[in-house]
């Protein structure tokens, strides 16, 4: 369950980027951490020249990600390694269009974490985890 909320500049994105930025960040989490596809959430929310406000300015050029985490925990080394894969996997529509960025993430128990009212599987080898990753999609839990 990552769930990515990007503020984004009004009309400095289009539909196609957008769709570009969620598969990429989907691809990651899928190929890197073994993650069922429909686990990752991406939500764009534009915002109109003053809507979003840096250092009490209005940011047109700026760009803010949050991070909802809920599955795994890392170390202070881990999450040095995402953002820098995370910077350098989302460069080409944020640095190198000259926007700036901010990011940070939150961890929300596991414990308070449900799909269609199912506690996902927590063992990337069960087979549970598996099936979810196959059928992509939330499924009842073998023996349960």
């Amino acid at each position: 369950m990552p769930m990515w909320t990007v503020y984004i500049p009004e009309g400095k994105f289009s539909f196609d980027d957008r769709q570009a930025i969620a598969t990429r960040i989907t691809d990651h989490y899928a190929k890197v951490m073994g993650f069922p596809r429909f686990w990752v959430s991406v939500a764009f929310h534009e915002q109109p020249l003053g809507g979003l406000f840096q250092g009490g300015e209005p940011a047109d050029n700026f760009v803010r990600i949050w991070i909802d985490h809920a599955i795994r925990r890392g170390s202070p080394e881990q999450y040095e390694r995402f953002l820098t894969g995370m910077w350098e996997a989302l460069g080409e529509w944020i640095r190198d269009r000259g926007f700036e960025l901010e990011v940070h993430g939150d961890e929300t128990p596991i414990a308070f974490w449900q799909i269609d009212g199912i506690t996902p599987p927590r063992d990337p080898q069960s087979e549970d985890w598996k099936r979810w990753q196959l059928e992509n999609k939330a499924s009842a839990l073998l023996g349960k």
